[in-house]
């Protein structure tokens, strides 16, 4: 992924390093990394080629960003594969953190923080990047920090007020049963269709009671939830006389923590659930 020519992202806990084999500014020859995995498809691939095995081991630092969010008890990771837009860095810190970088430079355009500045009270565990989203005149960052989902204005890192509730919308809620006690997360960014917002969710995956791990999609723009598609079928959805009977009212799991894929031109979303 190339985020100037010739450079190369190298994630660590903290900080965040970036290395150049050369020091010409980021030109049209540069791809963008618009989405987790490279693209919406999460092919994981580049077509850039500055890099080659010529040249690679003539590579150096051209920057370094630290986030400051290191754990007192050396346990911090940082599992973000950030993304570039139109020369802008977005990613996650170790605790979940939003931050806009210049790419070319490493130099810092906003941090959002979902806890305020307070110490998260709930195991917040990993977040492996973030979401972009344009009409062509809007452009969003969608986020999430344990059960909220975030809308971001990408200029400036702002909370969205006309999404959900004051930009944000709660993932514990439109499961179709109360799950106000489980676990119900998103460690792995959304992924867009036209103008909704796919999200997937990660669970308890003991013997306790767990939350469904149902697949919804989101309004882009409202944060209103457009549909859903159950793990566990209900009655009259395939596949619900393989569970039995009550399952679709009391079974959990059968979530998708890694997030989906999607094929723009068939309009198809494909799900791997655990």
């Amino acid at each position: 992924m190339l985020v100037r020519q010739c450079a190369l992202l190298l994630v660590a806990a903290s900080p965040l390093l970036v290395a150049s084999a050369c020091s010409s500014p980021h030109s049209t020859a540069d791809h963008a990394w618009t989405a987790h995995g490279g693209d919406r498809g999460h092919g994981q691939y580049s077509p850039a080629a500055q890099i080659t095995p010529d040249n690679v081991g003539r590579l150096q630092v051209a920057w370094t960003y630290r986030t400051g969010d290191a754990r007192a008890d050396n346990r911090s990771q940082i599992q973000c594969n950030p993304i570039v837009i139109d020369g802008v860095l977005y990613g996650t810190s170790a605790q979940l953190k939003v931050f806009a970088l210049d790419a070319a430079t490493g130099a810092e355009r906003w941090v959002f923080d979902p806890y305020e500045g307070e110490p998260p009270q709930e195991n917040v565990h990993v977040n492996r990047g973030v979401t972009y989203w344009t009409d062509g005149t809007n452009a969003r960052i969608f986020s999430s920090a344990g059960q909220w989902l975030y809308a971001l204005d990408a200029s400036t890192g702002q909370r969205l007020a006309s999404f959900g509730t004051d930009g944000r919308v709660d993932l514990k809620q439109g499961l179709g049963r109360d799950v106000t006690e489980r676990r119900v997360v998103s460690t792995t960014p959304g992924t867009i269709y036209q103008d909704l917002l796919i999200v997937t969710t990660s669970l308890g995956e003991g013997p306790a009671p767990v939350a469904p791990g149902h697949v919804r999609a989101y309004d882009a723009r409202t944060g209103e939830q457009r549909w859903i598609f159950h793990t566990i079928p209900q009655p009259g959805e395939p596949g619900h006389e393989t569970w039995p009977p009550d399952a679709w009212q009391r079974a959990g799991g059968a979530n998708t923590w890694a997030g989906v894929s999607v094929d723009d031109e068939r309009g198809l979303v494909f799900v791997p659930p655990g």
